[in-house]
């Protein structure tokens, strides 16, 4: 990971021109952290970081929002996850993208536990980072990188990062949890396909799956 983390810096650094880079991927995959490991290789008071868990819709909202849907052959219906492109305001994401790479300044969504900053056009490295950025137009990007995991390390992050950070019940957690995997499946995992750099994490390996940057040497 280091290899590719110093990869990355490198052709940022060659780079004349602004970039944007979209890294995106299933839940508590890894990639929060991937992209602030960038920012502080970066020198973090010159880069933009846009985490886009406030342009998911409330979970408030997507209980009432109860799909159906086909995996292995039997019939499922629950109520819409993240994993869904509809769970999320995506032509908001877009519009700020496109201001970010118009050079305007913008100030991201306010979230009840993520307060609104300031994206500066003077930076010139804008990081969009979160589930949503899976489902937007993959031309935004600069450079686009995706992280899954297995099913048990998601849901050991997830709870705790969901239930510490943020309040989530338990029980509710666990629940939403085999349904949400689901819908990963059928919904989401195949905008990976549109990705520079494709990770797979889990606590017992990292496995760069695909890497554009081994093409370019």
């Amino acid at each position: 990971m280091d290899k590719l983390l110093q990869e990355i810096i490198n052709w940022v650094k060659i780079n004349d021109e602004k970039i944007v880079i979209g890294i995106s991927g299933h839940g508590a995959a890894g990639k929060t952290t991937f992209a602030n490991r960038i920012v502080n290789l970066l020198n973090q008071n010159e880069v933009n970081h846009i985490n886009t868990d406030p342009y998911i819709v409330s979970s408030n909202l997507r209980k009432h929002a109860i799909i159906d849907y086909t995996y292995q052959n039997e019939t499922h219906r629950y109520k819409m996850t993240a994993c869904h492109p509809s769970a999320h305001h995506l032509s908001s994401l877009e519009r700020d993208v496109q201001m970010v790479r118009a050079g305007l300044d913008l100030y991201t969504l306010d979230a009840h536990y993520k307060k609104s900053e300031l994206i500066s056009s003077k930076n010139k490295v804008t990081i969009v980072e979160g589930m949503s950025v899976a489902f937007i137009n993959p031309g935004l990007f600069d450079l686009k990188i995706y992280f899954y995991t297995d099913d048990e390390t998601e849901l050991m992050r997830r709870s705790n990062r969901d239930i510490i950070e943020r309040g989530t019940d338990i029980h509710y957690l666990s629940q939403s949890h085999e349904e949400r995997r689901i819908q990963y499946e059928v919904f989401m995992h195949m905008y990976s396909q549109h990705f520079d750099i494709i990770i797979k994490t889990s606590d017992r390996a990292i496995h760069i799956e695909k890497n554009i940057f081994e093409f370019k040497c």
